[in-house]
């Protein structure tokens, strides 16, 4: 039964724990106690009349009993049984009951069981940054380089009792410009692990770049006019983009998204989308590409960057070059990207970089206590022109799509994937690199 018609479970929950007879109940308003209990079991659906004259004589408000009431504490609640340890599973189908019972160890429970996943991601956000981020260990080595220089000056002039006063003067201005060295360096430090949210504590331009992009949704609308437009101009002014790094990947990134534009308009790639979705064929961005004259990798960026439309699903995107690491991320639900360090190596997006210009398909299942399921779709191609005697760039890249959204995706064999090793709980992966320091 659908939760939004459970309005009579939570009615008789909220009298049992009131003590009202159903007789009294249906006394007070108005109605057979026959009639209130078909009501009570779901097989009725009370009117409005009833609904209000049910919350007034029970003395809570009226939306708390209308249908579809409560919903999103119920998906809450389940979300939380499903992150319960095995053994120690509650009584899911009886979420409705508690609820209607107890609704504020109900809402007590639900903000806990997210208040825990929020945590869990911050957790692995910050040991995947303690352990790869390189900007962490210069910032680390210049504390330590200053600290070393304090004391090595302090020693001298603590052990020196005859020293020259010229010499005295020299190691005292010494101290003073380490000691200052020491203090930057730690405040610096200090502001770059005070990262109490996803923004917070940029360590370098390509995070201030993926910072600017969310703002935008990941679509810059002055890019489909198909007129001319001043890149740089876009880019100016922007609270993400502090650096001058930043803002040169912010131009390089909406050159090319500029020309993914002009190569799929959304006039003409837009409807094609929706009918597709809409009717449930089959997904096929080999099919799409060929289409509109286009390569996959541009049809996988310019799906990742477009406007939200609630036909269309989210897609997500990943980009790595020949040597693995990753140089954007288009983040989607339930696909977490490290920022620092190797990701996991059974992504397709590297098995494309094994076989460059041959796309991969694949069903992955991202490991965590809620496994989420996509499809994904990868191609490595040449970037930049073709050359005798140059070194070959190759670029890889990954389309995530929900699972739910591509109708063939359960006839395809599972992947079990991760983010990296060092936060992935899955055991007796033939590709991990170091233990885990998480466990389902």
């Amino acid at each position: 039964m659908p939760k939004s018609a459970l309005s009579g479970t939570r009615i008789r929950a909220l009298r049992t724990a009131r003590r009202i007879g159903q007789a009294d109940l249906a006394r007070l308003v108005g109605v057979s106690p026959s009639y209130l209990n078909l009501i009570e079991h779901n097989r009725r659906r009370a009117s409005s009349r009833v609904i209000e004259a049910i919350a007034e004589a029970l003395q809570i408000p009226a939306a708390t009993l209308q249908e579809g009431a409560g919903d999103e504490q119920l998906a809450a609640l389940r979300a939380a049984a499903a992150r319960a340890q095995p053994g120690a599973a509650p009584e899911i189908d009886r979420a409705e009951e508690f609820a209607g019972r107890f609704p504020g160890w109900a809402a007590l429970l639900a903000h806990l069981a997210a208040h825990s996943e929020m945590q869990e991601r911050i957790v692995e956000r910050l040991s995947d940054r303690m352990a790869h981020d390189p900007n962490l260990s210069a910032s680390l080595h210049e504390i330590v380089s200053a600290v070393t220089a304090v004391q090595s000056t302090a020693a001298i002039l603590a052990e020196s009792e005859d020293l020259d006063p010229e010499w005295r003067a020299r190691f005292h201005r010494n101290v003073h410009a380490d000691s200052v060295r020491l203090a930057n360096a730690a405040e610096t430090l200090v502001a770059f692990l005070d990262t109490s949210s996803e923004e917070a504590g940029l360590a370098a331009p390509q995070e201030e770049l993926e910072s600017w992009l969310e703002r935008q949704g990941y679509h810059v609308a002055a890019l489909e006019d198909g007129a001319s437009v001043d890149i740089a101009a876009l880019t100016q002014g922007q609270a993400e983009l502090a650096s001058v790094a930043s803002r040169q990947l912010a131009e390089g990134w909406l050159i090319r998204a500029r020309d993914d534009a002009r190569a799929l308009p959304l006039a003409q790639l837009m409807p094609v989308l929706s009918r597709l979705f809409a009717s449930g064929q089959a997904f096929a961005p080999d099919v799409l590409a060929q289409r509109f004259g286009v390569s996959l990798a541009r049809l996988f960026r310019r799906l990742a960057t477009l406007p939200v439309q609630q036909t269309i699903p989210r897609f997500g995107l990943v980009v790595c070059d020949g040597s693995g690491t990753i140089t954007f991320r288009r983040p989607v639900d339930g696909f977490q990207l490290p920022r620092f360090g190797g990701a996991c190596p059974l992504w397709p997006l590297y098995e494309a970089l094994l076989q460059q210009g041959r796309p991969v398909r694949a069903f992955v299942e991202f490991s965590g206590r809620l496994p989420a399921r996509f499809v994904a779709h990868a191609v490595a191609d040449r970037r930049g022109p073709l050359q005798f005697e140059a070194p070959n760039a190759w670029e890889s890249s990954m389309l995530l799509t929900p699972a739910g959204a591509v109708p063939d995706a359960g006839s395809l064999p599972t992947r079990l994937v991760g983010s990296n090793c060092r936060v992935c709980p899955r055991a007796g992966c033939a590709a991990r690199r170091e233990p885990s320091i998480v466990s389902v």
